[in-house]
């Protein structure tokens, strides 16, 4: 078959009309302009009609507590370092720690109010309700679930527990499933569509199960869903956006659809997920971190937020109408890292919809969404990094015209979470350069001035002390708090071991924890520094598997760490043993980063705790029905082995022609040439073999020649090998 110019285009962005999907029911998306406020369509801005009573003096209360009490520490630490006059090192340290010390003061004052609303049982509103008879649902809502280069098995083994659990509801008829693919590995891709085709012949998958891959991966995940939106968004009133590792109940499901039904100004209702299946040390001491305090955190902000809440980008409801008309996110001007396409785009979407009228909630208070947390710190770092760069990037958008206050608080804080490493480190260094000042300067004891008195260079080591003692309190306090409402919800008690281990439970997890922070603050640091510097993080697929972890690699990655930490004990010892002793839990995690880091990324250290009954969740002891079907669907469609993607199509006709209904349509003349496709086409030509072809392939161009209806006759002539 000789060469045809025509098939050389590249392909559009999604596919065409195919087996894999319903026919099109396109949506105007149009992209927004950040310099001019949004039309609302005679939608307010203020006073919403979901907005709680009395909300002005919540905000008002957790604002005005948080600067009271930073005002009252700032003073305090003014005392410690600047009583007997101000020096720059004194000045500094005091900027510093009135910016850290809101930080913390805001999340502690925040907490106060989720500790009321958790021993009240809130954190629902809108009229939704725990238990009862479902609501019966009048509406399409359409679940999707975007997934790049992830284990199709995965994947397709949470949908099908989430299917099954919707048809448990009676109302399995008004939802239909997309899975989104931008995968860019040929074989994963193949893999996909033979998961799919197996998936859909199941009863309960039959014509409401559909999928789609992007030929042109544009703007991520924000470009995957906002392509939907524009071909298929139309036939939708609603869209539950899920992650590869998303789970939720469908009576959950029902609940909140019924919600967005019942109130037609909402844009988008959060739930809260709950991290379960970990298995290492530091996954499991994430999933009890989430557990056990994340419900205080949630309930705190949803508590101020009311209608003015944020979107975490999964594990959510939307309403397509308001995604489509308020969310078209812009491009920045500019190159990565500060500018292109919106890394962290939920916090945007979430932002604009609300400049749009659209009210935005968060229901912490249902029970029944899940998702899963990296095994490593390592992996943290990875996935951390995109979403530092992600967050810097709301810089650029913070004063956009028209947002709301509030979008722009969440905005900041997103930002905060990893400006205030640096500042930690500043604040550290700057302590231990106060302190060799004083070690080595020699004061003049008397000035120029006539005065009985001599000036004292002194450091108040009870107000220091004082001042540490309140700082930790603020910033355990929300453990504390989560801790004491744990135990006043006999339920959880018993389905965690009772009191006396979780209170262990905290402990264990406070200790290592804070061992970890000071890895982490350098972590988040470096990632700062990166992006300043102008490099980008890229588009890599998050590790959701538990994997050994040699010493050889932990000690390539956190050598660095551990030297920063014996260079600053010996700069502490060497002026005094009190500033030692008062940095030292710093230092033991510097210095033991490598040890640690390794320690928490064991399978074997978690489940020695899981056996022990410590670091338990309920989910884990008792897990509810969906997770349960997680688990009996874990036995794959098909084999979990990594197949071929030319060795499947040459093995399975089936395969084969869905997957060729599926491609995109011929290149038109005008339209540029895809140079990969080309070349990869002279070479599957030119080779005696398929594995001769896959031999001189490269990644690109074979998922190019996968793409071409013609390679697919190659493929199926020519031997495997």
């Amino acid at each position: 078959m000789a060469l045809s110019l025509d098939t050389m285009s590249g392909p559009s962005s999604v596919n065409s009309a195919s087996d894999f999907l319903p026919p099109e029911s396109p949506l105007v998306m149009p992209t927004q302009n950040l310099r001019q406020k949004a039309e609302r369509h005679g939608r307010p801005f203020w006073s919403l009609p979901t907005t709680p009573s009395w909300l002005w003096l919540r905000r008002l209360f957790v604002f005005g507590g948080s600067l009271l009490l930073t005002f009252y520490s700032v003073e305090k630490i003014n005392r410690v370092f600047n009583s007997f006059g101000y020096s720059t090192l004194g000045i500094l340290i005091l900027f510093l720690f009135s910016i850290l010390s809101f930080w913390i003061c805001l999340s502690f004052i925040s907490s106060l109010g989720g500790f009321v609303s958790l021993l009240k049982h809130g954190g629902l509103g809108l009229g939704i309700k725990r238990e009862g008879p479902l609501p019966k649902l009048t509406k399409r809502t359409a679940i999707l679930m975007p997934t790049y280069n992830e284990p199709p098995e995965t994947v397709v083994t949470n949908l099908r527990a989430i299917l099954k659990s919707l048809q448990e509801t009676g109302q399995a008829s008004s939802f239909d499933v997309f899975i989104l693919s931008d995968t860019t590995n040929p074989d994963v891709w193949v893999q996909e569509e033979r998961t799919f085709l197996s998936l859909r012949k199941q009863p309960y998958a039959q014509n409401r199960v559909f999928y789609r891959r992007r030929f042109k991966n544009t703007d991520r995940k924000a470009g995957n869903i906002g392509d939907w939106v524009q071909h298929f968004g139309g036939g939708y009133d609603h869209m539950l956006t899920l992650d590869a590792d998303s789970v939720m109940d469908g009576a959950l499901i029902v609940r909140l659809t019924a919600a967005m039904e019942a109130h037609p100004g909402i844009g988008l209702i959060q739930s809260l997920p709950t991290i379960v299946g970990g298995h290492t040390l530091f996954a499991r001491m994430q999933q009890f971190a989430g557990r056990i305090y994340g419900p205080l955190i949630a309930h705190g902000v949803a508590w101020w937020h009311g209608s003015e809440g944020n979107y975490w980008g999964h594990n959510a409801i939307i309403r397509t109408k308001a995604f489509a008309e308020q969310a078209g996110l812009p491009h920045l001007p500019g190159r990565p890292p500060f500018g292109g396409h919106i890394l962290s785009h939920d916090f945007i979407e979430a932002a604009l919809m609300r400049r749009g009228g659209w009210a935005i909630h968060m229901v912490p208070g249902l029970a029944g969404s899940y998702e899963e947390s990296p095994p490593s710190l390592t992996d943290i770092a990875i996935r951390d990094r995109r979403w530092c760069q992600g967050n810097l990037q709301h810089g650029r958008i913070l004063f956009s015209k028209g947002l709301h206050w509030v979008s722009r608080s969440h905005m900041l804080v997103g930002m905060g979470a990893y400006v205030m490493s640096p500042l930690w480190l500043l604040f550290l260094l700057c302590g231990i350069l106060i302190s060799l000042q004083s070690h080595f300067y020699h004061p003049e004891y008397f000035s120029t001035e006539r005065t009985l008195y001599p000036h004292w260079p002194h450091v108040d080591p009870i107000q220091a002390r004082n001042v540490f003692i309140g700082t930790m309190f603020i910033l355990l306090a929300p453990k504390l708090l989560a801790l004491i409402a744990t135990c006043f919800d006999s339920e959880t008690i018993s389905k965690v071991g009772g009191r006396f281990r979780l209170c262990i439970s905290v402990l264990i997890e406070t200790l290592i924890g804070g061992f970890i922070a000071p890895i982490a603050m350098l972590i988040q640091t470096s990632a700062i520094l990166s992006i300043l510097l102008g490099r980008d993080s890229g588009w890599k697929t998050q590790n959701r598997v538990d994997g050994r972890v040699s010493i050889k690699e932990v000690t390539h990655r956190y050598w660095i760490y551990t030297a920063f930490g014996v260079i600053l004990s010996i700069a502490a010892w060497s002026v005094s043993t009190s500033l030692f002793l008062w940095m030292l839990p710093v230092l033991v995690g510097l210095v033991l980063a490598i040890p640690l880091v390794a320690f928490t990324a064991s399978r074997v250290a978690g489940e020695k705790t899981r056996q022990a009954k410590f670091l338990l969740i309920p989910e884990e002891t008792h897990p509810p029905e969906v997770l349960k079907l997680v688990d009996e669907e874990s036995k794959p469609l098909l084999s979990n082995e990594a197949i071929e993607a030319f060795e499947a199509m040459h093995n399975d006709p089936e395969l084969k022609e869905a997957h060729k209904r599926a491609l995109p349509p011929p290149r038109k003349p005008g339209e540029p040439i895809n140079i990969p496709l080309l070349t990869g086409m002279i070479k599957l030509q030119e080779s005696p073999s398929l594995q001769a072809a896959l031999d001189n392939l490269t990644t690109q161009e074979k998922a190019a020649v996968l793409a071409c209806p013609d390679a697919m006759t190659y493929i199926t002539e020519k031997p495997l090998s």
